[in-house]
């Protein structure tokens, strides 16, 4: 038999349709090639309208320096680095050839928070992973006008007793553990302090007991691990760098964030954290509108997040809120107050380790807090002259480890950017950084900009040699061995010249309570208690960063973000 006769028993020619489905696929991913290099070249060509800033070279072909540092166990250390060599406004090279600008300049810093909401907003990644938890549609404004009365010094006075309730509650469970345990008890501190913030906010923020300090598991406190444990986004997808889908997504997710809607196993995790929040926030919201129905609620004196929620429905009110937008999933206000108190729980935590590794400053605390017999008063915690160290702790915790480390934006037009002293160009070329009076750097749109505030709050330019330093007599004017917070720090503008709650027109809308919250928290812990690390006083265990939406600390080689002290009463 000839050959050619033979040849199609041994060879399956393809089909006209599976050439068309071929050719179908090929046009795809050639549409996709062209896409992505159009993309590249227009963001090229934007950096390339930078001002010629300094900045590290690209540690990685793909990802610039971006995963070195997020892999880094500190880095604010590694921005503060860069910036004492390249200058206090930098570049650095992020994915796939672009470029970000880092600020630590003080004036640059006010000037891009001055702006946030309109001429720096959001990346369009930042804005996809946030549509995952809570989508801000366009009634965040009036939402966020309607909840303000929720977190006012009237507010925040009445629930001062919630937080004390809470803190007694915990009080009396962990008496109870110690009793037969004379040289005190090893407590995972941070579980605990996540169980009383997270009941403090029940109450105080939708009139409803969690009841996890009594261990009672519910769907809130198994929705709060849940997302506490979950990773960052890139930080999941980075640490995957032999897996090829996640790093492919993530990568076309920094140019088309969209991409990264593609189903995996962690979208699919926040897809479910964000349905079950939906649920559990429509069942409160309806339960407070039956007791309203019934007379049960004060109508004009319920200052909690779901009553003033409630009010706003009302056809009455000047920030007139429909049934539908409040309950809608798509603007979930609800979510604004229950996954932010988590900082509250880092918060906690870090000032207690503070606390065993210094604990001459645990002492002076217990004796600034013991002279009174009673609780501090809300006006009491909120002036620095009654409990002047508590307030110096509470802050220099803040200032050391803030929960949130960076914010990001993206510029939305162009801009000039002022700075407090002029820079030097990377090539030394001509090219001014001069602005009419002001001295500043042309900010092209589109640029995207990095404030690393973690590194500004513990930037020895600004804080002065000792600001790696836990050193609460700092914000004590005329206290010995301290001269007050150095002028340069003032030149910061966020709260006490901290970035901590952020600042500008998006600064922390619960700020006051958190504040509250933390200082009343902490007082009752320190005048019963005492605090001092698994093996004693003198040994010291290294404390490591667990990684996830939040950094939290963690004891080395603890399984999990565990924190467990040895806790004695007083």
């Amino acid at each position: 038999m000839p050959l050619f006769e033979m040849a199609p028993k041994f060879i399956n020619f393809p089909t006209m349709s599976s050439l068309y489905r071929v050719s179908a696929v090929d046009g795809l991913f050639i549409a996709l090639a062209v896409w992505l290099l159009s993309e590249l070249i227009s963001r090229l060509r934007r950096d390339r309208r930078l001002a010629p800033l300094k900045g590290p070279p690209r540690k990685s072909l793909i990802f610039g320096v971006l995963r070195y540092v997020n892999q880094a166990q500190d880095p604010g250390a590694v921005y503060e680095e860069w910036a004492t060599k390249y200058g206090s406004v930098y570049q650095i090279p992020t994915v796939l050839g672009s470029k970000r600008v880092v600020l630590t300049d003080p004036k640059a810093v006010a000037h891009f928070y001055a702006k946030e909401t309109v001429t720096y907003i959001q990346t369009g990644i930042s804005k996809t992973l946030i549509k995952r938890t809570v989508r801000q549609g366009s009634n965040h404004k009036r939402q966020r006008k309607a909840l303000t009365p929720a977190f006012s010094n009237i507010a925040i006075r009445r629930l001062t007793s919630v937080f004390y309730d809470s803190t007694y509650k915990l009080k009396t469970i962990w008496d109870s553990m110690i009793e037969s345990n004379p040289d005190g008890k090893l407590i995972d501190v941070q579980t605990w302090m996540n169980r009383i913030s997270l009941d403090s906010i029940g109450i105080a923020g939708f009139s409803h007991d969690f009841d996890s300090l009594s261990g009672q598991v519910s769907t809130v406190s198994d929705l709060f691990d849940t997302f506490a444990g979950l990773k960052p986004p890139p930080e999941t997808f980075l640490s995957r760098i032999f897996a090829p889908i996640g790093l492919i997504l993530w990568l076309l997710g920094t140019i088309f964030p969209p991409i990264l809607h593609v189903p995996t196993k962690e979208s699919k995790m926040w897809q479910r954290i964000r349905s079950d929040t939906f649920e559990i926030a429509e069942i409160l919201l309806e339960k407070t509108r039956k007791e309203k129905e019934l007379g049960l609620v004060d109508k004009e004196g319920d200052k909690s997040v779901i009553g003033l929620l409630i009010k706003a429905e009302d056809p009455t009110s000047p920030l007139r809120l429909s049934k539908e937008e409040i309950s809608a999933q798509d603007t979930k206000p609800h979510l604004f107050i229950l996954l932010p108190n988590r900082p509250i729980v880092v918060s906690l935590t870090w000032a207690l380790i503070e606390l065993c590794i210094q604990p001459h400053i645990q002492d002076k605390l217990r004796a600034e807090l013991s002279r009174t017999v009673t609780d501090p008063t809300w006006d009491q915690l909120n002036t620095t002259t009654h409990f002047p160290y508590l307030d110096a702790v509470v802050h220099e915790t803040l200032r050391m480890h803030p929960p949130l480390t960076e914010t990001t934006r993206t510029a939305n037009t162009d801009d000039v950017m002022p700075l407090s002293s002029p820079l030097q160009p990377s090539d030394n070329s001509s090219k001014s950084f001069v602005v009419g009076e002001t001295t500043g750097i042309a900010i092209p749109k589109g640029t995207v900009i990095t404030v690393p505030i973690r590194c500004i709050n513990r930037s020895e330019a600004l804080w002065g040699p000792n600001a790696k330093q836990f050193r609460p007599e700092r914000w004590i004017e005329g206290e010995e061995g301290a001269s007050g917070i150095p002028e340069a720090a003032k030149g910061v503008s966020g709260h006490r010249h901290l970035l901590t709650f952020s600042d500008g027109p998006r600064i922390c809308l619960g700020k006051g309570f958190a504040l509250a919250e933390f200082k009343a928290v902490l007082s009752v812990l320190i005048r019963n208690y005492t605090f001092e690390f698994p093996d004693g006083k003198d040994i010291i265990p290294k404390i490591e960063m667990h990684r996830s939406i939040l950094r939290r600390p963690k004891i080395e080689g603890q399984k999990g973000a565990r924190v467990p002290l040895r806790v004695r009463r007083v």
